[in-house]
């Protein structure tokens, strides 16, 4: 039956108005964005905070300096030498500047820096330990195991043993032989010696309390001479032994 013979007309589908749906997301991505540039500014802001703090602000910057590990050296020397202006930033502090400047002084062999926050720099020292003296003139030199003079005396100094060697320093060979060997000493054989004698690398002698003569020859194969100098002077016999050649550990000499 068809609308006309019913009387009736079918009522219109509503219409739908697509302009909600539409701006819905547009809406959203709006609200992102701010999102986006809120968080943006904040941690811009945060940044700019810390970075002010680190390097513009009074809050953290050097007002002390501590040095440790110094005897040969004084606290005084080390500061001086490490040259770090108070109130400079501790994050532009350039450590390793710091640490070569230490370094350069006579009687430093390594330095550390650290910063410790908020506004102390500590400079941790080690020095060069002297094993041997050396005259010269009326006054010592101390060397240590390098041969870099360390500090100078105007009186032997006891512990010491005298090194002899026709030219003291870092770059002389017969000097490092001498100092490889003193070096490599156990205490229970350093503790007695009086001079160490080098008239080339592969001529060295020691001297030891009581008069013995060591001829050592080389530096090379020290656990060898060891042990053998220490089976002379286990008995009373060997310990009065005048000289003990142990410059080829192969064959023993006395005399």
């Amino acid at each position: 039956m068809t609308e006309a013979q019913t009387g009736r007309r079918a009522s219109p589908e509503p219409e739908h108005d697509p302009a909600p749906e539409a701006a819905a997301p547009d809406g959203r991505a709006r609200a992102n964005r701010w999102k986006v540039v809120f968080v943006t500014l904040l941690v811009v802001g945060a940044l700019g905070a810390v970075s002010w703090v680190l390097l513009g602000s009074r809050l953290l910057v050097v007002r002390h300096v501590e040095v440790t590990g110094t005897r040969l050296a004084s606290s005084d020397q080390v500061s001086a030498a490490a040259g770090i202006d108070l109130g400079t930033p501790l994050v532009r502090l350039r450590t390793g500047a710091v640490r070569d400047r230490v370094e350069r002084l006579r009687e430093v062999e390594s330095a550390a820096i650290e910063r410790r926050w908020p506004g102390t720099v500590r400079i941790v020292v080690r020095e060069r330990r002297p094993v041997a003296v050396f005259r010269n003139g009326g006054g010592y030199h101390l060397l240590d195991r390098h041969g870099v003079t360390v500090a100078d005396e105007e009186s032997r100094p006891a512990g010491l043993p005298v090194l002899t060697v026709a030219s003291p320093g870092p770059s002389d060979r017969a000097t490092l032989a001498a100092l490889t060997v003193l070096s490599a000493l156990p205490e229970r054989l350093s503790g007695k010696l009086t001079e160490v004698e080098a008239s080339g690398p592969e001529a060295v002698t020691l001297y030891l309390a009581g008069g013995q003569t060591v001829v050592w020859g080389a530096a090379e194969r020290a656990d060898e001479k060891i042990r053998l100098l220490d089976a002379v002077r286990r008995t009373a016999a060997g310990r009065a032994v005048r000289t003990v050649d142990v410059s080829s550990p192969e064959v023993l000499r006395t005399k």
